[in-house]
């Protein structure tokens, strides 16, 4: 009998705000230890908390875009425990009316498209921050983060491999970072993902016994600290042991998880509606105001790629999962009629590689839209061949001048003369005697070769499409 492992995931996004969830402290990131830590967030008697505003919307922007349920009527409650990171005491979250129920999330692995149904999307504030190392035989606590605006959004335990789990997280981040409700950086915790972790023998319909695993801050970490959870937890079943209900860490440099602390449930944390903050009354006029600025999400528009523009799937998935590249394809697709394939292909292709070497988002490129259009106009009117506008597109991002001015100066200009082209390949058919009668013998892969050699001649400026023409005639005139 083979084992499934079974897997839901909580997803931790920390909302694109300025301010906290209730205060005004900031919530910039790599500020100096509590210095963005107000009164409010620091639990000081004689202090209410105020909702932002702005959670509110992201919040609702995210129910619109997984076609979820928007509560008309949402509560924040006190989940309660004792740690040192939380100066009150207890988080506000959301428990028995969060502001988002019932929505779904398709996403695609290994070319098989699947949906999974999420639970439940709700607000809540973030703890603060230990700091391990900062003092001998102490811990020291930083509470910059607390009171941090997160929406933490909890699927179903529908996943069935680790595999599935991060191409389902990478439609999320995705997802979030397009309608601009988060910022997706894992590297300083804006998206944190928590894997709930089971086993059962393929043909048993009871869940087995979970586990959960906090904390995971990238993807690889994500399908490794499943892979290595659900095999322990074979192992454990296997050798007669019981799988205990727990919170576990992963370590990445072990590539192992280990035991952090017992599991809790619900009442354990005791849950009670906030008296210090008013039930949220969500109208439909304040959703469909949302609505009508909702950005398309990455599903869709990869669908629009590939109906209206053409395109390859996979390029129509880089373009989309990006939205600065999606911003960045739409401003040259508006700008000229050149071929979408043909502007796809050269940003995913040269441009990339361009900005992947010079460590820069395509945000910040100096080669924008419109200098990349007059580059690929060159190459459609024959002016310059691929190969030198490969070169070209290197040139301008070191500099300022136009397509045309790096052209003219340095003699860029594709090879189109007839009589001039006429020469060369004369000179090559004869300096080749061997090659064409090959050719004539019927080795017709032989042309590739000749036409190179005129390519070598002109040092890559004849034009490829009238040299390859005009060497068949010759060596047709030849027979």
């Amino acid at each position: 009998m083979s084992w499934e492992i079974v897997i839901g995931l909580e997803v931790h996004a920390q909302l694109a705000t300025s301010s906290k969830i209730f205060s005004g402290s900031s919530t910039e990131y790599g500020a100096k230890a509590n210095t963005q830590a107000s009164a409010i967030d620091l639990a000081l008697p004689g202090v209410l908390p105020v909702l932002n505003k702005k959670v509110l919307d992201l919040a609702i922007m995210l129910g619109l875009a997984i076609d979820g349920e928007i509560a008309s009527e949402s509560i924040f409650s006190r989940k309660n425990y004792f740690y040192p990171d939380s100066p009150k005491g207890y988080q506000i979250s959301q428990y028995d009316k969060p502001i988002i129920s019932r929505g779904q999330l398709k996403f695609v692995n290994n070319g098989e498209e699947k949906m999974i149904n999420i639970t439940r999307a709700h607000l809540e504030e973030d703890a603060g921050k230990s700091l391990h190392g900062e003092f001998e035989r102490s811990t020291a606590i930083d509470l910059n983060r607390s009171g941090t605006p997160l929406l933490e959004i909890v699927s179903e335990p529908e996943l069935r491999s680790a595999q599935d789990a991060v191409m389902y997280l990478k439609e999320l981040h995705c997802l979030l970072r397009t309608l601009g409700i988060c910022d997706g950086n894992m590297q300083e915790g804006s998206f944190r993902c928590d894997a709930n972790v089971s086993v059962r023998k393929t043909e048993d319909p009871e869940l087995g016994t979970r586990t959960e695993v906090k904390n995971l801050n990238s993807f690889r970490f994500v399908e490794r600290a499943i892979n290595y959870e659900a095999a322990r937890q074979v192992e454990v079943i296997e050798e007669g042991g019981i799988i205990k209900q727990e919170t576990r860490l992963y370590d990445p440099e072990k590539n192992e998880t280990r035991t952090m602390r017992s599991k809790e449930d619900a009442h354990d944390y005791r849950y009670f509606p906030d008296p210090d903050l008013l039930p949220i009354t969500i109208t439909a006029e304040h959703i469909a105001r949302i609505a009508k600025d909702l950005p398309e999400t990455p599903w869709n528009k990869r669908l629009r790629y590939l109906k209206d523009y053409g395109v390859s799937i996979e390029d129509a998935e880089i373009l989309a999962n990006s939205p600065e590249t999606s911003v960045y394809f739409e401003v040259c697709m508006r700008q000229s009629t050149l071929s979408p394939k043909l502007i796809a292909n050269w940003i995913i292709g040269e441009l990339s590689a361009l900005i992947n070497k010079s460590s820069v988002t395509i945000s910040k490129s100096p080669i924008v839209p419109e200098r990349l259009v007059s580059v690929l106009k060159k190459i459609e009117d024959g002016t310059i061949s691929r190969k030198t506008a490969k070169h070209l597109l290197g040139l301008m991002w070191d500099s300022n001048s136009s397509a045309d001015q790096i052209i003219a100066d340095e003699g860029l200009s594709q090879v189109s003369n007839n009589e001039l082209l006429e020469k060369v390949i004369s000179q090559t058919l004869t300096n080749f005697p061997s090659q064409v009668e090959e050719y004539k013998t019927g080795k017709l892969k032989i042309l590739g070769f000749l036409v190179g050699q005129v390519m070598k001649q002109t040092k890559g400026k004849a034009n490829p499409a009238m040299v390859k023409a005009l060497m068949e005639k010759n060596l047709r005139q030849s027979t």
